[in-house]
């Protein structure tokens, strides 16, 4: 009987797994027989010798079937104890059947015998598989210095964990104890390892010198999770986190997909509920156009977008590779093909005219923006030319080619501004608002604080000065964000197109305000390092345009609810297009004729509550010390109070579509 293949490196260890598994079936025989007898030996013997040759014959035969030697010494699990299960069964069904046909011959098999046999041969090699691994590793294996772990969380999924630890030999990890909030499992044990509560934690680092947490709970609130995490932390331990279960192939994960826990598992959100109803039926079969679609935000839209089955997603991007990066990913990972990447520049009118032309969206997410606050403030004619004058150019051809919605993506910066930046994305706000009530299109605005890990944020920036050896460097030790994740921004952007009418400025809730020291601090621990140890943390000072505290809402302003709890709507003053589009259109026109100055001063009339921080702009501001007065800045501005005419350009541009805008 050709059991094995003998030109095979698994022929050894198969021929050493059938012949163990011969030696059990004699071994649990002679058992049997043994206490069948009431350790009668003879008796015993002459049954054994009737039956031997038959139950070795009979167990060979059912090894073969079900291959029970086909198994991976090192690897042994529940599997192969399944498969002897089949094969004892088997053998031991046949073995009783040939002693039903062989009785009329003389021939006399007992069954008590048999039916203890079962069980013995059963146990013993169910036993031995279940050791295989330990002995293997005992005999070859390797000496691993193994990091000892706790597991947070004593539910499935730390069961889960604690069993592929056990499994997987070449796992540098030895689980030491479990804790769990579960007061009806404390004190009990999960596959030998004792459970606790979080607050024995000390009790467990007495007897062992515990180095890594395995988080191992999916459905626990941000706050309890930041508690477990700090616990540990404080007390030098490093945590580690399982993978949600739908980024398991297979329904499995492997060890090597364990990280170390990330800064975003640790804010402090709830789960956003969308009105899928309502934003599957303002999407679906749509022209989506998203400006600045490479970017993270954008970027971040379209992946949300595809979920709603839009008829076609345009991304216009300046940024070449990126472009390519998130259409590859549309087409290939996310298996949608009804993306266009278009390469423009918001400041280009001729060329965002033939886009529209070609394309025609009926709603435009527009989230093109320079958004850098200390690069900004040295070159403000540049955030007035993308910030304001792409806003308007975007703006204006959306009216013109009868858009239903213009979502603009803005920034709390927006709200009181302390630096260019800001200042430009709030005379975006005005443009568009105004413009709302004039236009064809319903103009929609979405204001919200910092995305965590989008580019250029202090996330990954913190992370590689990690990587690095440090310093990691924080402006200001009391410098406070709002953050928010870059999915959960972007999903509350298309929740907020979908529900405005038209003129809104919608409020994100972005939580409580972190201070940055601080972030920076957790992120040094949560990478198994010690601030200002193995770390040093560097205050540099503010940058110009920087300021402490960030605030979504003005002083002016107030704000509604929404029938969305992480949504509000922002009440503002309403100002005459007429004259916010003169005066913007003279700003931007301008910029390259005017000094920087003059360009500054210029955005200071246009928004009032612009007062400059930790900047050379401040000297604009000496002759207005009374911050909390806005009405002598506003008096000098014929933004506020000179009626202009309408600009010829947007004439131009409905006569002929090819007028350029300076």
């Amino acid at each position: 009987m050709n059991f094995l293949k003998y030109n095979t490196s698994a022929f050894a260890s198969r021929l050493l797994i059938v012949a163990t598994d011969v030696m059990l079936a004699i071994v649990a025989l002679a058992v049997s027989a043994t206490l069948r007898f009431n350790f009668d030996i003879s008796q015993a013997i002459d049954t054994m010798l009737v039956m031997l040759p038959m139950v070795i014959i009979v167990r060979l035969i059912s090894y073969r079937w079900f291959r029970t030697y086909a198994v991976i010494i090192r690897y042994a699990g529940a599997s192969d104890v399944l498969r002897v299960f089949y094969a004892v069964t088997g053998g031991s069904l046949l073995l009783i059947g040939l002693g039903v046909l062989l009785r009329p011959y003389g021939v006399t098999i007992p069954l008590s015998v048999l039916f203890i046999d079962y069980f013995l041969l059963l146990a013993f090699m169910a036993a031995i598989r279940l050791m295989m691994p330990s002995i293997y590793q005992m005999v070859f294996g390797e000496r691993i210095d193994k990091d000892h772990v706790i597991i947070i969380g004593a539910g499935r999924l730390g069961a889960i964990t604690r069993n592929l630890i056990k499994q997987d030999i070449k796992s540098t990890f030895d689980v030491v104890g479990i804790l769990d909030d579960n007061q009806t499992i404390q004190n009990k044990s999960l596959d030998g390892i004792p459970v606790s509560s979080p607050l024995d934690i000390d009790e467990i680092l007495k007897e062992n010198r515990v180095s890594k947490a395995i988080f191992a709970i999916n459905n626990i609130k941000g706050n309890r999770k930041n508690e477990i995490v700090d616990l540990c932390l404080s007390r030098g331990i490093q945590v580690l986190q399982v993978p949600a279960e739908a980024s398991w192939a297979n329904d499995n994960f492997q060890i090597s997909q364990i990280k170390e826990i990330e800064i975003e598992d640790l804010l402090d959100r709830p789960v956003i509920a969308l009105d899928k109803e309502n934003v599957t039926r303002q999407y679906k079969d749509k022209k989506v156009m998203i400006t600045g679609g490479a970017g993270s935000i954008g970027s971040e839209i379209v992946r949300q977008l595809i979920k709603y089955d839009p008829a076609q997603i345009f991304i216009l991007d300046e940024a070449e590779s990126p472009l390519v990066a998130i259409d590859l990913e549309c087409k290939e990972e996310l298996s949608f093909t009804r993306v266009k990447p278009i390469i423009a520049d918001v400041r280009d009118m001729p060329r965002l005219v033939k886009t529209f032309d070609q394309y025609t969206p009926d709603i435009i997410f527009h989230a093109a923006a320079y958004k850098h606050v200390p690069i900004m403030e040295s070159y403000p004619s540049e955030a007035i030319s993308v910030n304001v004058g792409g806003t308007k150019n975007m703006a204006m051809l959306a009216d013109v080619y009868e858009v239903e919605k213009f979502v603009m993506v803005s920034t709390d910066k927006a709200v009181n501004p302390t630096n260019v930046m800001g200042a430009s994305k709030r005379i975006a706000e005005i443009f568009i608002q105004s413009f709302n009530s004039s236009s064809h299109t319903n103009f929609i605005t979405t204001r919200f604080g910092n995305v965590l890990g989008s580019n250029g944020s202090v996330v990954p920036r913190f992370k590689k000065q990690i990587a690095q050896g440090g310093p990691v460097t924080v402006t200001h030790k009391e410098i406070t964000r709002y953050f928010m994740t870059i999915p959960e921004a972007s999903q509350l952007v298309l929740e907020a197109g979908a529900m405005g009418e038209g003129g809104e400025i919608y409020l994100f809730d972005m939580g409580e305000p972190v201070k940055i020291s601080d972030l920076a601090k957790k992120m040094i621990q949560l990478s198994g390092l010690t601030p200002d140890q193995d770390i040093e943390v560097k205050y540099t000072g503010l940058r110009p345009g920087e300021k402490l505290y960030e605030e979504l809402l003005a002083t002016k302003e107030n704000s509604i609810e929404t029938h969305h709890p992480k949504i509000t709507k922002a009440k503002v003053r309403e100002y005459d297009f007429v004259k916010v589009e003169k005066t913007i259109h003279d700003l931007v026109i301008n910029i390259d004729k005017d000094s920087e100055m003059d360009t500054v001063r210029k955005m200071k009339n246009i928004v009032p509550e612009y007062y400059s921080q930790n900047s050379r702009f401040n000297e604009l501001d000496k002759d207005y010390t009374d911050v909390s007065n806005d009405n002598k800045r506003s008096q000098e501005s014929p933004y506020l109070d000179e009626r202009g005419n309408s600009n010829k350009l947007l004439d131009d541009i409905n006569g002929d579509k090819q007028t350029e805008f300076s």
